[in-house]
């Protein structure tokens, strides 16, 4: 079928002014298409860009929520370690101080009395050397003087216990109540040295033992209120003597040693860190080297009492 054409349609017109008119059409035809190109573009750069942004700012939340965990995740850790560190007195834990000298296994605590002082810290280099971690019974007045001492005891995972403020005998053996006093105030200060107020060792060291001697019947009184005060009480079953004169040699501090752990499973070992010990520093590595000839493992009170 043929297309038939209104001869009218085109009245006025010829071939030019036609040629004019399709070209017209063409270009605007032509313009549209490219500014719907163009819009297309814009369109497709703007997605792109959206994305990419997008994208970013996902990056950014998801590196924000790790960083926020791993943050959390630190806190947590450092809580537990915290609260790891601070010794918890339980019934196994008492049952584990009366039964402190048996065990089936050799193992010997190092602990060191008096403390701290200028010689501490090349004590716990040497522990340090050794991986060991021992037991400090500290004096409250010698904290005072080395709190950064302290600090570095307690950072370094050794166990800090109590032996009273002033270590002046006719002070803390005055009455009973005067022992505990200077428990709690030694103790007040050692938990506020290290930054933990709640810090409470629960082991106290009877400057000269829990035994015997002048003031035997006070002693025996203030264990009863220690224990009534969540306070437990241990003395030593070996020594290496450096206490017991003024100037002992390795040679006498070693033979000590010997003599007090021969044949002994569970070994807790009296020493001194303070002020005039320089001895004990000296004589240390000897200590430990002849105790791991023994065959003993190192332990302190943190698996006693936690």
């Amino acid at each position: 079928m043929g297309i038939f054409l209104n001869r009218d349609q085109y009245y006025g017109y010829n071939i030019y002014s036609m040629k004019r008119y399709v070209d017209k059409k063409r270009i605007i035809f032509n313009i549209v298409v490219i500014i719907l190109i163009i819009i297309t573009l814009c369109m497709i750069i703007y997605y792109i860009t959206d994305t990419k942004l997008r994208l970013e700012k996902s990056k950014q939340y998801l590196a924000q929520m790790i960083e926020q965990k791993n943050e959390l995740d630190k806190k947590a850790k450092e809580e537990a370690e915290r609260k790891a560190k601070i010794p918890q007195l339980t019934e196994q834990g008492k049952q584990n101080i009366k039964n402190i000298y048996k065990s089936e296994t050799k193992r010997v605590f190092l602990t060191f009395d008096d403390g701290p002082s200028i010689n501490t810290n090349d004590v716990l280099n040497i522990l340090k050397e050794n991986d060991i971690k021992a037991t400090f019974f500290v004096l409250g007045k010698q904290v005072e003087y080395f709190p950064e001492t302290t600090k570095r005891i307690y950072d370094e995972g050794h166990y800090i216990a109590n032996h009273g403020y002033s270590h002046i005998y006719k002070n803390i053996y005055n009455t009973p109540e005067q022992v505990l006093t200077e428990y709690n105030q030694c103790n007040e200060i050692i938990a506020k040295t290290i930054g933990i107020p709640e810090y409470n060792s629960h082991l106290f060291r009877f400057p000269g033992g829990s035994i015997g001697g002048k003031y035997a019947k006070i002693k025996e009184q203030a264990i009863s209120l220690l224990e009534q005060n969540n306070i437990l009480h241990v003395d030593w079953n070996a020594l290496t003597g450096d206490s017991e004169k003024v100037n002992p040699t390795e040679e006498y501090l070693m033979n000590n040693l010997q003599q007090t752990t021969n044949e002994k499973n569970s070994v807790v070992i009296l020493m001194h860190d303070s002020q005039s010990k320089k001895i004990t520093v000296d004589c240390l590595p000897k200590v430990i080297e002849y105790l791991r000839q023994q065959g003993y493992v190192f332990d302190n009170f943190y698996n006693i009492l936690i």
